[in-house]
């Protein structure tokens, strides 16, 4: 898939009325990108992955570029609005977005940083999807669960982890043996071309829906097996764990708490591995724990958006500014790769048995 050439304007068909109401983040985004392509330095490139329409709407999805062109550079990529009813996971990564722009204006260390390692930001992966307030994009195909993948041992009747009964009920895969829909498949290519000739990269895709704390998920959604990067996992963990100390994050696999076919990231890190034997990329989810919001504020249950996304304002500006400490450390850890990639042997094998007995230890 061809990404589509800048000027913005040339690409990007202005938003109408009913856009700019129903999809705010989507016209901020467009700022954004203007002002990411008027920075003095020239280190931001935005690319239009795809042009996606629904009835007489059409809209861009957007992806962020900093640093060199060299896709082979140490990689921190930021995923978010696969869900459409999950707005506050794109609102937070626009908002580490807009500190990102502002820094690179004057900050020499985020200067530096951003000539020496590449970093992908894609904050709204389904427009549609969130212009329409659903789940699922246009063709109501759940995003998460659309990539060519089967979860091992997961009963048909399973909804939550995928189905292919009806699109008229959530979790929708499509149909089998269909192409990936149009959103996907652009990741999918984008990912490919952009992250997959690094020998280090670390992703993190923000979502909100589940559970009352927030949850750091890693591979696999499809198998309870260990992925084969276990020890660079638990390293991270203990950078996490020595440098906030006092994070919030509970750190799992993502089949700690369920399967589900079709997870995109599964795909993604298998293809990986198979490109790049030797390299290391980790591909987190970020599950913001949304229940909390609804207990604290249970009125919210009675709204589509209610239950993924928190309402009150003080609680929209405290969860915007909880997780760029998080994004920030990521991004150092892609810069700075030596305490959880290359390890030695023994290293590793320590490890390993660490995130054995840790994560898949049966009790």
């Amino acid at each position: 898939m061809e990404k589509l050439s800048l000027p913005l304007e040339s690409c990007i068909p202005k938003l109408t009325r009913a856009q700019m109401r129903g999809l705010p983040e989507m016209r901020e985004l467009l700022i954004l990108a203007e002002h990411a392509l008027q920075s003095p330095l020239q280190l931001a490139k935005v690319d239009v992955l795809a042009q996606l329409n629904y009835a007489e709407e059409s809209f861009p999805l957007l992806a962020f570029r900093f640093g060199p062109d060299d896709p082979s550079l140490p990689t921190f990529a930021i995923f978010g609005g696969f869900h459409g009813l999950e707005r506050i996971g794109t609102q937070v990564v626009m908002s580490y977005l807009r500190t990102l722009l502002e820094l690179s204006r004057w900050d020499r260390i985020t200067i530096e940083m951003l000539t020496t390692t590449r970093l992908l930001l894609v904050p709204i992966v389904n427009p549609v999807g969130m212009y329409l307030q659903r789940r699922s994009n246009g063709n109501n195909v759940d995003l998460m669960r659309n990539a060519p993948v089967q979860a091992e041992g997961l009963s048909p009747w399973h909804l939550f982890g995928g189905h292919r009964l009806t699109p008229r009920l959530p979790w929708y895969r499509g149909k089998e043996g269909a192409p990936m829909e149009l959103e996907s498949q652009a990741i999918y290519e984008f990912v490919k071309r952009e992250i997959f000739p690094a020998k280090v990269a670390i992703s993190i895709d923000v979502h909100s829906g589940y559970g009352t704390f927030d949850r750091l998920w890693f591979p696999f959604a499809k198998n309870r097996l260990p992925l084969p990067d276990l020890p660079e996992v638990i390293a991270l963990k203990h950078l996490l764990d020595q440098v906030h100390p006092n994070h919030i994050y509970c750190i799992e696999p993502q089949s700690r708490q369920y399967l589900a076919h079709g997870d995109l990231w599964d795909y993604v890190y298998d293809e990986y591995r198979q490109i790049q034997p030797d390299g290391h990329f980790i591909p987190f989810t970020l599950e913001m724990g949304s229940w909390l919001w609804v207990k604290k504020n249970w009125i919210q249950i009675f709204s589509s958006l209610g239950m993924f996304n928190p309402r009150l304002p003080h609680r929209v500006k405290r969860t915007l500014r909880r997780h760029l400490f998080l994004f920030d450390l990521l991004h150092r850890a892609v810069r700075s790769p030596e305490p959880w990639q290359g390890l030695e042997p023994s290293e590793r094998e320590r490890l390993l048995q660490l995130g054995l007995k840790l994560w898949y230890a049966k009790p």
